[in-house]
């Protein structure tokens, strides 16, 4: 099984996990074709294609995601099809 599949596993697993990592994140969107645009601040989006966006706030010092926004991710990647 490949890093990512592990990354991917984790992040849609029951229970949610309480230390998915930021650059985490970034690794399996990008491996599903989302690109990273620095917004203001710590505001992040992630862009598929013209139309699929995932809006973030990257929490500092911890860059530790939080419940909502792993639930958040999770509803998207399974509305563009990455998951099932």
């Amino acid at each position: 099984m490949s890093r990512i599949q592990k990354l991917v596993d984790e992040l849609t697993g029951d229970p949610s996990p309480k230390d998915f990592s930021w650059s985490d994140l970034v690794r399996v969107l990008k491996s599903f074709g989302y690109r990273e645009i620095e917004g203001s601040g710590s505001r992040k989006k992630f862009v598929s294609g013209a139309n699929h966006k995932i809006l973030l706030h990257k929490r500092h010092p911890d860059s530790t995601l939080l419940g909502y926004q792993i639930e958040q991710v999770v509803e998207a990647l399974t509305q563009e099809g990455h998951l099932k």
